[in-house]
C-alpha cells in the first residue's frame, strides 16, 4: 500500500497533515530555532516511524512574511502595535478601482507585490459609486473577499477600503456600507491580518457629520470582528481638515468615542507641500495615524512627480511609525500608476522593465528592511 499522506511534526508535536510532499508553515518567531520532523500514513491510516529530525533558525526579524511575525495588530497609544506590543510601521500599495483594474491583481501581480516588491500590505479600494459596489454589490463583495484570501496566503495585510468619494457625505451609503462590511466582517474575523477603512474621503461635509457615521459603522464592524483596527478618514479628503482650511485640532477636541482606531491622511506630494506635513506631524504625535494613501503626484494622481517632498513625507512617517500605501498598483495612464500601459493583466510585475518613474521609486523604499521588533 502507498504512501497516502504525511504528519509534520513540530518541536515534538503534530504542527499538519498534508498529502503533498511540501508544507508552508507559518507564525513562526523570526530568528529562533525548531525542530521538524515527519511521517508517513497509508490509505489505511497505518504510520511510519518519524523520520530523522531536521532542525533550522528563522531568519532575523523583517525578512520574514509581514503577518507571521506581526500577528494580530492593534493600537498602542498613537501607535499601530504587533502582537508583541511593539509599535510597527506598515508599507504597501492599494488597488486601484476594482470596476476598472480587477485585471492587475492577479497571481502573477501580487506574487511580485508580496515576494519581489516585499510590501506589508495591500489596499483593497472598492469604490462605491463610479461604476463600483452600488451596481452590483455581490460581484464587489466577492471581488473583496477573493482579494482578502489572496493577500493572506502570500502573508501581507490586507486594507477593506470603502472607497466612498462622490458624494461626499459618507452618511449617504450607510447602509450599503453596514450591509457590506457585516458580511465582510462576519467571514474574515478570525483572520488577524484585516484591517477596515470605513471612510475613503469624506469631503463637502463637516467634521461633526463624518463622526457621527464612523459611530454608526463602527459598531457594524465590532458586533462581528472585535480585534481588527478600524482606520477613519477624516474631514477634507481625509486631509484632516487642512484643505478646508481646518486641522487636526477638531479631531483631538472632538475625537470618535471608540477603540482600536486610528485616523487616516491622504496626501498628493506635488500639491501639499509644508502645511499639510505639518499637520500631518502634529497629528501623529497626538493621535493615531494611518496614511492609506499617498502620491508623489498632484491631487490628481497625475502630472509631474515630487520625489523631494515625497521624502520629506517618508522620512517623518518613518521617525513617528506612522503606515503608508501609495496610490496605485495598477497600469492606469496616470502617472501615478506604477505600470506602463499594457502591462495587466500578464506582467511581467516583478522587476522594474514595467514600472513608470514614481513606480521604480515606491518600490525601492517598500523594498528596504522593515523593522519589526519582537522582544
Amino acid at each position: 500500500m502507498g504512501v497516502a499522506g504525511y504528519r509534520v511534526f513540530q518541536d515534538g508535536t503534530q504542527r499538519a497533515t498534508t498529502q503533498g510532499t511540501s508544507l508552508s508553515v507559518t507564525g513562526l518567531r523570526p530568528a529562533t530555532g525548531y525542530t521538524f520532523a515527519v511521517s508517513a500514513l497509508d490509505a489505511a491510516g497505518n504510520e511510519s516511524a518519524r523520520g530523522g529530525p531536521v532542525t533550522c533558525t528563522t531568519q532575523s526579524g523583517g525578512t520574514g512574511m509581514p503577518v507571521a511575525i506581526n500577528g494580530q495588530l492593534r493600537v498602542c497609544g498613537v501607535n499601530l502595535c504587533n502582537q508583541y506590543n511593539r509599535p510597527i510601521q506598515l508599507r504597501g500599495m492599494s488597488s486601484h478601482g476594482l470596476q476598472w483594474y480587477h485585471r492587475c491583481l492577479n497571481t502573477a501581480s501580487l506574487d511580485a507585490l508580496a515576494n519581489d516588491w516585499n510590501a506589508d500590505v495591500l489596499r483593497i479600494s472598492m469604490y462605491i459609486q463610479e461604476g463600483g459596489y452600488e451596481t452590483d454589490p455581490r460581484l464587489f463583495t466577492d471581488r473583496v473577499h477573493h482579494l482578502i484570501e489572496m493577500a493572506t496566503a502570500r502573508g501581507m495585510y490586507a486594507i477593506v477600503d470603502w472607497h466612498m468619494l462622490s458624494p461626499g457625505d459618507p452618511n449617504f451609503n450607510l447602509s450599503r456600507a453596514r450591509t457590506f462590511f457585516t458580511e465582510i466582517a462576519n467571514r474574515h474575523k478570525n483572520k488577524v491580518n484585516i484591517l477596515y477603512e470605513v471612510a475613503n474621503e469624506p469631503n463637502g461635509v463637516s467634521w461633526s457629520t463624518i463622526r457621527n457615521y464612523h459611530h454608526a459603522i463602527i459598531p457594524t464592524i465590532r458586533a462581528e470582528d472585535a480585534d481588527a483596527v478600524i482606520l477613519l478618514g477624516t474631514r477634507a479628503w481625509s486631509s484632516l481638515g487642512v484643505s478646508d482650511g481646518a486641522s487636526e485640532t477638531e479631531i483631538i477636541n472632538s475625537p470618535v468615542n471608540a477603540t482600536n482606531i486610528m485616523y487616516t491622511f491622504h496626501f498628493y506630494a506635488a500639491s501639499h507641500g509644508t502645511e499639510y506635513l505639518n499637520a500631518l506631524s502634529r497629528a501623529a504625535d497626538r493621535i493615531p495615524m494611518f496614511v492609506t494613501e499617498f502620491g508623489t503626484q498632484t491631487a490628481s494622481g497625475d502630472g509631474s512627480n515630487n520625489f523631494t517632498r515625497s521624502q520629506q513625507y517618508l522620512d517623518l512617517m518613518a521617525q513617528k511609525k506612522v503606515s503608508w500605501v501609495n496610490w496605485n498598483y495598477s497600469d492606469d495612464s496616470r502617472s501615478g500608476a506604477v505600470f506602463t500601459g499594457g502591462t495587466c493583466p500578464s506582467g511581467p510585475f516583478a522587476g522594474t522593465s514595467r514600472l513608470k518613474a514614481a513606480g521604480v521609486w515606491v518600490r525601492d523604499r517598500i523594498r528596504t528592511p522593515d523593522d519589526f521588533p519582537t522582544g
